[in-house]
């Protein structure tokens, strides 16, 4: 009985660890397949629409001084 203890203590640790780890692996991996790469794509569509509001206005100030 006593030899049985530890089988399942260590036995329940090692579950415990496999799925800490798989927690963890799950985490960076979605970091890095999704959360990274929409914050790159926010970024660059804020950056994109930026742009835009710009060539607008220099357009519009144009056609003022156009008048």
């Amino acid at each position: 009985m006593s030899s049985l203890v530890p089988i399942v203590y260590y036995g329940g640790l090692t579950v415990l660890f496999f799925f800490w780890i798989y927690g963890i692996v799950s985490f960076v991996l979605d970091l890095k397949n999704k959360v990274i790469p929409g914050i790159i794509q926010y970024r660059r569509g804020r950056k994109a629409q930026k742009e835009k509001k710009e060539q607008e206005e220099e357009r519009d100030e144009h056609e003022r001084q156009l008048y």
